[in-house]
């Protein structure tokens, strides 16, 4: 019996996940609450980006969606309805539900609930950031687990971006004023949306045996646009639970985009490059006296949610941990509350992860 997907939202993300669901033989149910915008991922996004439309993906309007008999549930609407539609995900007992990334906005409502809800049923949750399951990603991880670079003493992440380019992919959209990507209360602005840095960052300080964040300075740049107000840059100086310190750098207006990771050893440094080239990824090696080594990956974006996807059927299917798990989005979430919070305190400040994932677990270094 093929597996089943219901998906939230026709958007972007909606499209992606469509697509790589039916690339690995799923069957498809997408749901949003405009039929402008189910018409408008049949005539236009869906067919523009991956070719004729797929007619055994079924569109639903969310007042005539099925519900139940679901293998899979996606999420793939704004943050502030990712949890809120993950709780009702979870009353469908599907075996995992997928969140899009950011999992929550920064004020954390519904974290604690809907990761008690999911486990009291048994069902697996995770948040998309996909890059963490990525090729390149791996082969970084077999370089530190390998110690080619030795000890490492500082991993930096950066993810610099103009977002013109998500408007003009959404050429319905006018500005950020029009989209939650225009308000970082709701999980948009450069913290929110550039967030796979942080994520990378935290998912890199776990592989080399750092732990989690428990220390945020930052520095926040906010802009407003019309009625938007959001974070144009955001910038952290982190330090674990293990005394790691590093840096993390996420914007919204820097062109040419620059999307790297780099993680010096006492011995080299391994450097990740997202969209290196056109064609795809590539990890470098850089060691004292010697030239250095690149390993290209070659994808396309599709084949970024394929892996998505596949890897969470794998560690469904095998109960298997994940990098994706949703307890490492929200981990993600509560350190982008924090940069917000140091801000406006205009100080340091501590997560006590024993609190749990509530705004009341950041306190100030005092």
């Amino acid at each position: 019996m093929a597996i089943r997907v219901k998906i939230f939202g026709a958007g972007s993300i909606g499209n992606h996940l469509a697509h790589a669901s039916r690339s690995l033989g799923w069957e498809v149910v997408v749901v949003d609450i405009s039929e402008d915008s189910l018409k408008r991922m049949r005539k236009e996004i869906y067919p523009n980006r991956y070719g004729p439309w797929d007619e055994k993906i079924q569109l639903f309007t969310t007042d005539k969606a099925p519900r139940g008999g679901f293998d899979y549930i996606c999420v793939g609407t704004p943050p502030e309805q990712h949890l809120p539609l993950a709780m009702e995900a979870v009353e469908e007992k599907p075996q995992a539900i997928l969140v899009e990334k950011p999992a929550c906005p920064p004020h954390m409502e519904l974290a604690h609930e809907v990761m008690e809800a999911a486990r009291a049923k048994g069902i697996r949750m995770f948040c998309g950031y996909d890059h963490v399951v990525g090729r390149a990603t791996e082969i970084v991880e077999e370089m530190l687990n390998g110690r080619q670079i030795g000890e490492v003493v500082a991993l930096d992440v950066e993810f610099r971006e103009h977002w013109e380019g998500i408007f003009k992919a959404h050429p319905w959209l006018m500005g950020p004023q029009d989209t939650y990507l225009g308000f970082w209360e709701q999980g948009g602005g450069a913290s929110g949306e550039h967030s796979h840095a942080l994520n990378l960052w935290q998912h890199f300080a776990h592989v080399i045996g750092k732990g989690r964040v428990v220390e945020v300075e930052a520095m926040v740049t906010y802009a407003s646009e019309g009625k938007a107000l959001y974070d144009s840059m955001t910038c952290w100086n982190l330090r674990t639970e293990k005394g790691f310190s590093g840096r993390v750098v996420q914007d919204v207006v820097t062109r040419p985009f620059r999307k790297v990771a780099s993680i010096q050893g006492v011995e080299g440094r391994i450097e990740w490059s997202a969209n290196h080239t056109p064609s795809g990824d590539a990890v470098f090696v850089f060691r004292p006296g010697a030239p250095e080594k690149i390993t290209p990956i070659h994808k396309k974006r599709p084949d970024d949610f394929i892996a998505e996807m596949r890897h969470v059927w794998s560690c469904v299917k095998d109960n298997k941990p994940s990098p994706i798990d949703l307890s490492r989005g929200l981990d993600t979430a509560l350190v982008v509350a924090a940069a917000h919070h140091a801000e406006h305190e205009k100080c340091r400040v501590r997560i006590d992860w024993g609190v749990g994932y509530t705004p009341e677990a950041i306190v100030p270094c005092r």
